[in-house]
């Protein structure tokens, strides 16, 4: 009689439990919009995914965007990297603006994309990520040093302008902090600097070629969090659309400079979060 009761109970469970699961996949998919839905299902059919990234992914990180209407630039002028090079003022300016950020980055988590980005690493879906953020937030969400491509270099680290020696940022920071003279290179006296792109300084070329692989090599493009006004970032996901007809996706809060590009297959409007994580979760079959 007990082994019966039992059995009946754990078959009513089992019945409830599928009843339930059923009303959770109708209640999601009918709160999932038809772009989202599109979105995923290019992902779903897509297994060499390019991701580009841009500031409006890490916002919800803390972390302030250039051109928005709280961005730095309406804030801050920038230091140009001609600038940079010739004056000891100049130079002072630049490490202040770090230093005054450094707390925003240090506390920065990853958010919904760079852990989206992640699932679909592990799913062996992405061929790359090429972002023009500077925040390491991709590589603290775990995704790989080989898939991650930062155009724009990199806060977390300083770059000596002579031999290119890399270190850690925090102790030149603590330094200038206390010296206000600007950090030079231990290894051969030269200028450092934040290992980040400034205006008028040249890309590293090695950087760009892998981004051009990418973009060769993808059968998706997906621009995240990015206005696309930035240049050559923006030629990126362009490359593979308009020269191989390669579909594109782009997500964004705002309007972008490619909106109304005959290469784009679907813009979605709204939170770059939500919406793309919801299109990975479905596409993945979470």
């Amino acid at each position: 009689m007990g082994s019966f009761r039992t059995a009946l109970l754990k078959s009513t469970w089992i019945r409830q439990e599928a009843s339930r699961q059923h009303a959770a996949a109708k209640w999601h998919n009918w709160l999932m919009t038809p772009d989202i839905a599109r979105l995923a299902n290019l992902i779903a059919a897509s297994d060499r995914i390019l991701l580009v990234t841009g500031a409006g992914i890490s916002t919800s990180s803390g972390i302030p965007d250039y051109r928005g209407p709280q961005g730095v630039w309406k804030t801050q002028r920038p230091v140009e990297f001609h600038d940079f090079v010739r004056s000891e003022d100049k130079r002072v300016e630049y490490w202040d603006q770090k230093l005054a950020s450094a707390p925003s980055i240090e506390a920065a988590q990853p958010g919904a994309v760079h852990r989206a980005a992640v699932e679909l690493e592990q799913a062996t879906k992405l061929e790359a990520i090429v972002t023009q953020n500077v925040d390491g937030l991709h590589t603290a969400a775990g995704s790989s040093a080989s898939v991650v491509i930062e155009v724009h270099g990199t806060t977390r680290e300083a770059g000596c302008l002579d031999c290119g020696n890399r270190t850690p940022i925090g102790p030149h920071l603590a330094a200038f902090e206390q010296t206000r003279t600007s950090p030079t290179c231990a290894e051969c006296g030269g200028l450092l600097k934040p290992a980040t792109i400034s205006f008028g300084q040249q890309l590293d070329q090695l950087t760009v070629a892998r981004a051009l692989q990418a973009a060769d090599a993808c059968d998706l493009v997906v621009a995240l969090g990015s206005t696309l006004s930035v240049y050559p970032a923006a030629d990126i996901p362009l490359r593979a659309a308009s020269r191989r007809s390669v579909p594109y996706a782009i997500v964004n809060l705002g309007r972008t400079e490619h909106d109304r590009m005959p290469s784009v297959t679907l813009r979605v409007e709204g939170d770059v979060g939500d919406v793309f994580s919801e299109a990975v979760n479905d596409a993945l079959g979470r």
